[in-house]
């Protein structure tokens, strides 16, 4: 409970972003993709239309694979100046992001890299808003909000409640200066940092970890180098997963690098917060089949939890103009214990499904 409390003043730490300022540098913004014809155009569209210097963007794809129609569709804007990177890996790896990532920065010309998905929307200031606080800060490394919209359920509704906490508790530790998480949706890094410490050169083992582990490797060097952009202009959105099968498949893969991390707290906190979900999970059990009174134990512990997750949580659904979520928070933090106890166990056994593909 203290730790959530540490982290709303981690949130509360972070200034508000408010930009007048023309950015100087030359940005390459890079999109990883594989099978995403249906959406990817949206993306692109996108950030073509950004209110940014067009002679300082670059936009370049790289096509992992794909056997859709994904390439075509890049391929269709060429003439707008998007650039297709193909990869064409005989090889089976297990780290194909973060190889088509690193070959796209290779290649292009920018000072600064911005990495997003192909599924992602972003009004048309995000580019400028998060080049500037990158410029005017002097940062190495900027995170920025991710948001799920346009939700078609409930389930989904619940996880943009839960997604908005994971993207506050990133936001929090770069406030208490203690970077521990971000999203590759929305991440910038300088491009010459990315070479001083070896790009993803001893975190390609996982296939994930593109963002996070890197943002491990600058924190481990210029921990004060890392920025978060607390401004509604910065905001990418994203899908929710529509089925209860994707959903599981996406935190296993994000679970999967929890035991990877290099920084050992990060491990040992991950693990306390896991015992904790566990602890309480065994209460209900032991109240349900073996004695009223670990219920009791079990009632009174969550209504606690609740109310410091309210605290922690309602200025990020206040941030994101979506408070309207705030009356499903009894019902993600009760279904918050099962969860994180499954999936901590789960996502470090065994392999998953990413993108049609069985990594580890």
């Amino acid at each position: 409970m203290a730790l959530v409390l540490y982290m709303r003043k981690g949130w509360f730490e972070i200034p508000t972003v408010i930009s007048n300022y023309k950015p100087t540098r030359r940005v390459s913004v890079i999109i990883a993709a594989r099978n995403e014809e249906a959406g990817i155009a949206r993306t692109i569209e996108a950030i073509l239309h950004q209110k940014f210097p067009s002679e300082l963007l670059e936009l370049i794809v790289i096509d992992d694979h794909s056997t859709d129609c994904t390439s075509e569709v890049v391929l269709s804007y060429a003439d707008r100046g998007v650039q297709l990177i193909q990869l064409n890996e005989s090889n089976k790896l297990n780290s194909y992001k973060k190889l088509a990532i690193a070959k796209a920065i290779d290649l292009c010309s920018g000072d600064i890299i911005v990495t997003t998905d192909a599924d992602c929307r972003m009004d048309e200031y995000w580019l400028n808003t998060v080049i500037s606080y990158f410029e005017t800060q002097d940062l190495y490394m900027l995170s920025s909000p991710v948001i799920y919209s346009e939700e078609k359920s409930f389930f989904e509704r619940l996880q943009t409640l839960e997604f908005l906490y994971l993207i506050g508790l990133g936001a929090a530790g770069i406030g208490n200066k203690n970077p521990t998480t971000c999203n590759g949706a929305n991440l910038a890094y300088r491009k010459d940092i990315f070479y001083e410490l070896g790009g993803f050169s001893g975190i390609d083992e996982l296939a994930s970890g593109d963002d996070e582990l890197f943002l491990h490797k600058v924190a481990a060097r210029y921990p004060h180098k890392i920025g978060f952009c607390k401004s509604t202009d910065a905001i990418v959105f994203t899908d929710a997963k529509p089925t209860l099968r994707s959903f599981i498949s996406q935190r296993k893969r994000w679970a999967s690098k929890s035991t990877k991390y290099k920084n050992k707290a990060i491990v040992l906190l991950g693990i306390t917060i896991w015992l904790f979900n566990f602890c309480m999970l065994a209460s209900l059990l032991a109240g349900l089949f073996y004695h009223y009174s670990y219920l009791f134990t079990f009632l009174v512990v969550l209504v606690v939890k609740i109310i410091v997750e309210y605290l922690f949580i309602q200025p990020l659904t206040q941030f994101s103009n979506r408070e309207e979520l705030m009356r499903y928070l009894p019902i993600l933090s009760s279904l918050h214990i099962i969860y994180l106890v499954y999936i901590g166990i789960l996502g470090n056994i065994g392999k998953y499904d990413w993108k049609g593909r069985q990594v580890k």
